[in-house]
């Protein structure tokens, strides 16, 4: 092999002439003195179309390459500039680099590979750069793979959601498609705008091949899918409509613990020391120390439930009625997500005429809230769809953070999130 053609493989280039290549023992750096084939020349760097020379730019520059070994190796090149028809005056491109980039092809691949792969302290340690020019990085590469892909093709049953990305009540909204089980959209913001964006980018006759659409029942996401997918089935998640029963049974909870406690504060007060064997009881006191343990029994599905907090949901039944009557409801309603759809819509019904006349304040509100979203929630059992899928997305958007300690713009968040999880994964070089 040629030293020339050599020199091109080591250093990842393509339609590259190799002028000389200099070694600077001081620095410990290899540098490469490079200039594109002719066919590659007076193009502009954005659009790549044959452009007239404009001048020469601000000289000669370099661009960062793959390490060799434990040597850092750069290649430097003339970069004139050209006079577009679109985009007027700009830097010439060059094929080893993007356009406005200090490094080359390879080595945006390979750190945006390792940013899938790793954490933050792995990819700033071994490719010697700064976490914020990983950012810069990755929305390069998502940027040539989204003008690459349509993300948006084939798109029928979809998933809405948000997502706390950073302190602050810094959200993302975030869409997933249920049939390829990718993240297919993500953008920051929390309000009707939003979603709004997403369905515009769409487009019309994209929105009009939308089947089905899961979300957690937010008014906003309600309101913008009517407008724009008016024929799509909505569909409620069942786990958040489970966690509204939870809720209403939490408050129940709190109300007759504070009830206890109130009746507590009323009785004498003990001295200290072990009380006297003729000492009055303290049915309050004994009542709210019993109660205060009494949560998860109360939350937890019966099958997953401890031995002592089997025990602790007898003593409810027997000593709080009205407790155990909320507890009953909120796994009623638990239920009518495990049967068939024929049973369901019965089952669902009964539920409804239940909590109506349970004369339990929280829960006949929220029997008012089933009954608004009743089309919704037998949709979701009769399709067979949920959350389940955006929740796992969300929860690995979450380790993308943690991993990266945090972003400082969401715009890298977004773009990685989109190569983690929306299917276009990056290669390392020379990897097929």
């Amino acid at each position: 092999m040629r030293d020339v053609s050599l020199w091109r493989c080591l250093l990842g280039v393509e339609k590259t002439v190799i002028e000389r290549v200099e070694f600077d023992e001081d620095a410990d750096l290899l540098v490469a003195h490079v200039r594109p084939t002719k066919r590659q020349r007076g193009r502009c760097g954005i659009c790549r179309r044959r452009s007239p020379g404009y001048d020469a730019g601000p000289g000669r520059r370099r661009w960062r390459a793959l390490d060799l070994a434990t040597v850092r190796a750069e290649l430097e090149a003339e970069s004139p500039r050209v006079r577009c028809r679109t985009h007027g005056v700009v830097v010439a491109s060059v094929p080893w680099a993007r356009h406005d980039a200090g490094h080359t092809y390879a080595f945006d691949e390979t750190v945006a590979w390792l940013a899938t792969q790793s954490a933050k302290s792995t990819v700033t340690a071994l490719m010697r750069i700064a976490w914020r020019t990983v950012g810069s990085i990755i929305t390069r590469v998502w940027a040539d793979v989204e003008a690459g892909t349509d993300r948006f093709a084939g798109l029928r049953r979809i998933g809405i959601d948000e997502i706390s990305y950073k302190k602050g009540h810094k959200y993302l909204m975030v869409v997933v498609d249920h049939d390829q089980r990718r993240l297919v959209w993500a953008a920051p913001g929390r309000d009707r705008a939003t979603v709004r964006q997403f369905f515009d980018l769409l487009g019309p006759e994209r929105c009009a091949q939308i089947t089905h659409v899961s979300a957690d029942g937010a008014e906003f996401i309600d309101a913008i899918v009517a407008e724009k997918c008016p024929a799509a089935v909505r569909v409620a998640d069942p786990f958040h409509v489970v966690s509204w029963a939870t809720d209403a049974l939490d408050e129940i909870r709190r109300e007759t613990w504070n009830d206890a406690r109130e009746l507590a504060r009323k009785e004498p007060k003990r001295g200290r020391g072990r009380p006297r064997a003729d000492a009055p009881s303290r049915p309050g006191s004994e009542r709210a120390t019993a109660l205060k343990g009494a949560r998860y029994s109360l939350w937890k599905n019966p099958e997953n439930l401890t031995e002592q907090q089997q025990v602790k949901l007898a003593w409810v039944a027997k000593t709080d009625p009205r407790l155990h009557r909320a507890y009953l409801l909120k796994e009623g309603l638990r239920v009518v997500f495990q049967l068939p759809y024929s049973q369901a819509v019965e089952a669902l019904d009964r539920w409804i005429s239940w909590a109506r006349r349970c004369r339990i304040p929280a829960f006949v509100k929220l029997q008012k809230r089933i009954v608004k979203h009743r089309a919704r929630i037998l949709a979701a059992i009769e399709h067979k769809l949920s959350n389940g899928l955006i929740e796992s997305t969300n929860t690995k958007i979450r380790l993308i953070t943690r991993m990266a300690y945090g972003f400082k713009s969401p715009e890298a968040l977004i773009a990685l999130a989109l190569l983690n999880l929306g299917g276009h994964r990056p290669a390392l070089p020379g990897r097929t």
